[in-house]
């Protein structure tokens, strides 16, 4: 997490004689040395007002050397960074490698640093890479930025893109979620069902999440085209936990003929649990993924493909354009596409 930035950005700073110390900041702002540590690298330790005011301090005695400052001694556009939840979702990956290809091109160097899923983190994870870092510019998967943190991104400059999370003052890029979610209703639909599931991530806070987005677009093509209603059921994001969750949702004399799975590693979890009870996919159940990843195909899972290395391309080209002229801020929306595979078929009769 910020911890693990900090080591990181840290480490690319160089030594500098004449740079401002920890302690001149905790002093002007009247805090401990540890609250500014804290500040920097544990954000979710340290009160909002507390950490904006140290934040805010740093940035005006120069504790790090502000990014336009450090790219004008560069003299060339050299560094950008890509945070996102690598370590929980594999299919950030794929998201990087379009933003490497597209930053080999250019002979730009990218710094990656993994951070924790916004499903489960409490704390403000992105608090403090605007003031630590010789980066020109940033690239945040699968996080919202915190309006603080944001705003002061915004203030110093830094040209940033937003992938798979909305933001108010910087461009997004994205699949259309809500798409995605009819995409798979409509079919499903037209396959016959006519008792639904969604098995979703539990999060810890709320938040527009690309879960719920999801959600929204399968629940109201289901209204709007049947009127039938839906059976949602949340668990963490791991196989084995949605397998859990699901053998209590099909466990049942109303049960789902047809679910959806948020992601591919919870719909192989509904695939599990119907096998250990008996229950026979797809004649009996149809299990549709999201993502289409390789443990999708590997399965046999109908899934919703998103075109990860597209998304991460194009994040890439907006960043570039940015850092070589003003920034205009847009959203950009892919769309998503289906892949039929053996986990789905027409429903039986009666």
């Amino acid at each position: 997490m910020g911890n693990q930035i900090s080591k990181v950005l840290n480490m690319k700073n160089g030594p500098n004689p004449r740079a401002v110390t920890i302690y001149q900041v905790a002093e002007r702002a009247g805090v401990s040395i540890a609250t500014v540590s804290n500040a920097l690298n544990r954000p979710g330790r340290v009160g909002a007002a507390t950490r904006d005011r140290v934040l805010a301090i740093a940035d005006e005695l120069g504790f790090v050397p502000r990014l336009q400052a450090v790219s004008q001694a560069r003299k060339a556009m050299g560094r950008i960074g890509v945070v996102a939840p690598f370590s929980s979702y594999s299919s950030f990956y794929r998201r990087l490698s379009g933003v490497l290809t597209e930053a080999a091109s250019r002979f730009v160097e990218v710094s990656v640093f993994d951070v924790e899923s916004a499903a489960t983190a409490a704390s403000p994870v992105l608090a403090g890479i605007p003031i630590r870092g010789q980066l020109d510019g940033l690239i945040v998967m699968g996080e919202r930025i915190e309006d603080s943190i944001e705003r002061r991104l915004f203030d110093r400059g830094t040209p940033t893109v937003v992938v798979d999370a909305p933001s108010g003052r910087f461009s997004s890029v994205g699949t259309d979620d809500v798409a995605g979610g009819r995409l798979a209703a409509s079919y499903l639909l037209e396959l016959g069902h006519r008792r639904f599931g969604f098995m979703i991530e539990r999060q810890a806070m709320p938040y527009e999440s690309q879960a719920l987005h999801r959600l929204a677009g399968f629940r109201q093509t289901l209204e709007e085209l049947s009127g039938r209603s839906l059976l949602v059921v949340s668990s963490m994001a791991t196989v084995e936990a949605a397998r859990s969750a699901a053998r209590e949702m099909l466990d049942r004399a109303d049960r789902p003929d047809a679910v959806l799975g948020y992601f591919d590693d919870l719909a192989i979890g509904v695939l599990l649990a119907a096998r250990d009870l008996g229950i026979r996919v797809p004649d009996e159940l149809a299990v549709m993924g999201y993502d289409d990843g390789p443990a999708a195909a590997a399965v046999g899972l109908t899934s919703v493909r998103q075109p990860f290395e597209q998304t991460g391309s194009v994040a890439a080209q907006i960043l570039f354009s940015a850092l070589n002229g003003p920034p205009q801020r847009g959203v950009t929306l892919l769309d998503p596409s289906l892949i039929e595979r053996e986990s789905t078929a027409p429903a039986r009769s009666g």
